[in-house]
């Protein structure tokens, strides 16, 4: 066994495999049931070591819900630079993201954050902080009221799925995104 007094301290790997288990926790067991000592067990590290880290639980779902957001901007960045037309662009990207998300078989901790947003106000300002900073980042190409309706159906769809809505109620996602996407093409409009 490694004395742990000899290990070479890494706390931004710490930090990280904290982050890991407590996503893979939450989609395991849900949000309501993740513990401090679970997370700590499962990142192999003390509660103390935790605790430096992130000193609440609280703290940690935050420190989660901030590298989820971080994820999201990667992918969305990379959506962008591939789509050459401006206007809705970042509409599309949102669209495309959202709708992976709902589309992945992989279980994903967005679930479970998402569900707690709607309660817990931390995590709503976060959200909003970001979307805001978003929006006006890609305000010159993403401010037309139309492709807000579709930002809020790319929601809606997000959640709906999220929620287990049944199938049979759903239109074919593929052709659902085609729809969305398409409502982000400029037309002339009266």
């Amino acid at each position: 066994m490694t004395n742990a007094y000899a290990r070479k301290k890494q706390p931004e790997q710490v930090r990280r495999t904290l982050l890991d288990c407590a996503a893979g926790l939450a989609v395991e067991m849900g949000l309501s049931a993740l513990t401090i000592q679970a997370v700590a067990d499962a990142a192999n590290v003390t509660k103390g070591g935790l605790f430096h880290h992130f000193p609440s639980k609280e703290i940690l779902i935050e420190g989660v819900f901030v590298d989820l957001l971080d994820a999201l901007d990667s992918e969305i960045d990379a959506l962008l630079a591939d789509d050459s037309v401006a206007h809705g662009r970042f509409t599309r990207a949102y669209v495309e993201s959202a709708l992976r998300l709902i589309g992945s078989k992989t279980p994903s901790p967005w679930g479970a954050l998402s569900i707690s947003m709607m309660t817990d106000a931390n995590l709503r300002k976060l959200w909003s902080e970001w979307l805001r900073n978003r929006l006006l980042r890609h305000a010159d190409t993403d401010s037309d009221p139309a492709l807000e309706i579709v930002r809020y159906a790319a929601d809606g769809v997000w959640l709906a799925d999220l929620t287990e809505v049944d199938a049979t109620l759903r239109m074919d996602r593929h052709a659902l995104r085609q729809t969305l996407i398409d409502m982000t093409v400029k037309s002339d409009r009266p």
